[in-house]
């Protein structure tokens, strides 16, 4: 059997445990000689430097410090980069891709809680679950049985802003429902659209023609407050606007008049800033429902990142390629 090639972690150390549990670190360790104890917090720390100097294969997660120029030429052996988390903008640099080095992440298995989450709410604000709760708990009564009109999920409108990985696993776990999803990108053009089995609309006219909205874009300087007060305004009364992706793709300050209004309904999986500062007006206002940034990877969730990284060090080793590539290229437009 050939030896294993040297492997590194490069993450916060807590995270190794909890995404690389005992058998997927063993799943791992077939591929790759890696040291769980060894984690690179701080690549000018002595003992990671002289790992560094050998490592071929460098497994990176949240916390992985900078990968600049001079961290890559003390690891001149480093071939590949496979990160165990979602993006890698934070610390991967042009200067990994400029050396011909590889590039993965598991952006796409993280993307899969996300999706659920989104689904799960989609499907409960449709039935108006959060308010109905609310209400019970501020008047201690209930209605008992009987119909509510203007709640159920037969034929809503729900609007997807970007075709990212969650935006099109949300489509893909929309189609066994009777709701009617379209979707918003400017970089799908109308026949892709079509094989992704929605209509394509511009921005605007999602906005206007939907009751649920959920955001799957990324951050960037283009969708900074891209849900702006014109763009609130749109939406119909009583819709719900959903936020998975960044906070800071949605005007807070416009949201929190439109709820202080009564007029929508916001579910806020992140904010901006993140965390909200304990006066923050959204974690009491009606409409607003509000989750600590946990739609994302948690729990035994953590695993399945684990996993994609052990199944992409196979592929590299046995000559095949990632599954999971990043491209530098398209790294502006993802999260």
């Amino acid at each position: 059997m050939s030896q294993r090639p040297q492997a590194l972690f490069a993450m916060t150390a807590q995270n190794v445990p909890q995404v690389f549990p005992p058998e997927v670190l063993a799943r791992l360790r077939e591929s790759v000689d890696i040291d769980p104890a060894l984690v690179a917090q701080d690549f000018a720390d002595p003992g990671v430097r002289e790992v560094l100097a050998r490592t071929e294969i460098l497994v990176t997660g949240w916390g992985c410090p900078r990968l600049d120029a001079a961290v890559l030429d003390a690891a001149s052996r480093l071939r590949a980069v496979l990160h165990s988390a979602g993006s890698v903008k934070s610390f991967a640099t042009p200067e990994v891709w400029r050396r011909g080095i590889a590039v993965s992440s598991a952006a796409a298995a993280n993307a899969l809680p996300v999706a659920e989450y989104t689904l799960a709410m989609i499907l409960l604000a449709g039935k108006d679950v959060l308010a109905a709760r609310d209400r019970m708990r501020a008047t201690r009564t209930s209605s008992g049985w009987g119909v509510v009109p203007g709640i159920g999920n037969y034929g809503r409108r729900v609007g997807v802003i970007g075709a990212s990985r969650i935006g099109r696993r949300v489509l893909e776990l929309l189609r066994p429902f009777d709701l009617r999803a379209a979707l918003t990108d400017p970089y799908v053009d109308e026949q892709e659209a079509a094989a992704l089995g929605v209509p394509l609309l511009p921005l605007d006219d999602l906005l206007r023609s939907s009751d649920i909205v959920t955001v799957h874009a990324p951050e960037t300087p283009e969708t900074h407050h891209m849900i702006g007060r014109r763009e609130l305004a749109l939406m119909p009364d009583g819709s719900v606007l959903i936020n998975t992706a960044r906070g800071a793709l949605v005007d807070h300050d416009a949201l929190v008049a439109e709820l202080r209004a009564g007029r929508l309904t916001a579910i806020l999986d992140v904010t901006d800033p993140e965390p909200l500062p304990a006066d923050s007006p959204l974690y009491d206002l009606p409409g607003a429902f509000v989750t600590p940034h946990l739609a994302g990877s948690q729990g035994n969730e953590l695993a399945r990142l684990g996993l994609t990284v052990s199944e992409e060090a196979q592929r590299l080793l046995a000559g095949g390629e990632l599954a999971y590539a990043v491209d530098l290229a398209a790294l502006e437009r993802e999260a």
